[in-house]
């Protein structure tokens, strides 16, 4: 009868600790390059996305702002800013626009995450400024939702493996304890 019982309560707590998982941070895909050291005025500039959309208003649209000097052995202004801005260019909508922040602290290297509200193309815009001058720079992109499954979905698929795990666990030890006969 422990046995059964102490099974039991072995599952609820796998069950249990699954629920309160904390949500990693992963996505379905790695950011892509939308631009790759384009020149333009003083600078040297990359974006990377990772366009996820969403449905909840919450901000899924990832970007990240790589400004480099334009001249070979220059160095960045350590007043730069850069501003990305997206619009849809499928369905008419408001334009979403912020400022980047700094990555690590380091003003060369920034980062952005803006509110894409559907799936389909956006049109990037990517201002920088800084004491060398002001650059700009257009893309595109095509946002996607996020295809990773709810918390709770999780829980439903490790739930069969846990429980075979702990059944074969539980083989195992009937059998050791059936080879392993105290003497008298």
């Amino acid at each position: 009868m422990t046995g059964q019982r102490s099974s039991r309560m072995v599952v609820w707590l796998a069950c249990g600790a699954l629920a309160c998982a904390v949500p990693a941070s992963a996505h379905d895909g790695p950011p892509y390059p939308i631009i790759s050291n384009q020149i333009a005025g003083a600078y040297r500039i990359s974006v990377w996305t990772d366009p996820d959309t969403t449905d909840d208003g919450t901000p899924g649209g990832q970007f990240w702002v790589m400004i480099d000097s334009s001249s070979a052995g220059g160095t960045v202004s350590p007043d730069v800013r850069a501003r990305v801005s997206i619009r849809p260019l499928d369905r008419s909508g408001a334009v979403e626009s912020q400022w980047t922040e700094p990555v690590n602290d380091d003003p060369s290297r920034r980062f952005v995450v803006l509110l894409m509200d559907h799936e389909g193309s956006f049109a990037v815009h990517v201002e920088v400024e800084s004491a060398a001058g002001r650059a700009a720079l257009d893309s595109e992109v095509q946002a996607t939702y996020d295809v990773r499954p709810p918390r709770i979905m999780l829980v439903l698929y490790v739930v069969p493996f846990l429980l075979v795990g702990f059944l074969w666990a539980k083989l195992l030890l009937r059998r050791r304890r059936s080879t392993i006969r105290p003497t008298a």
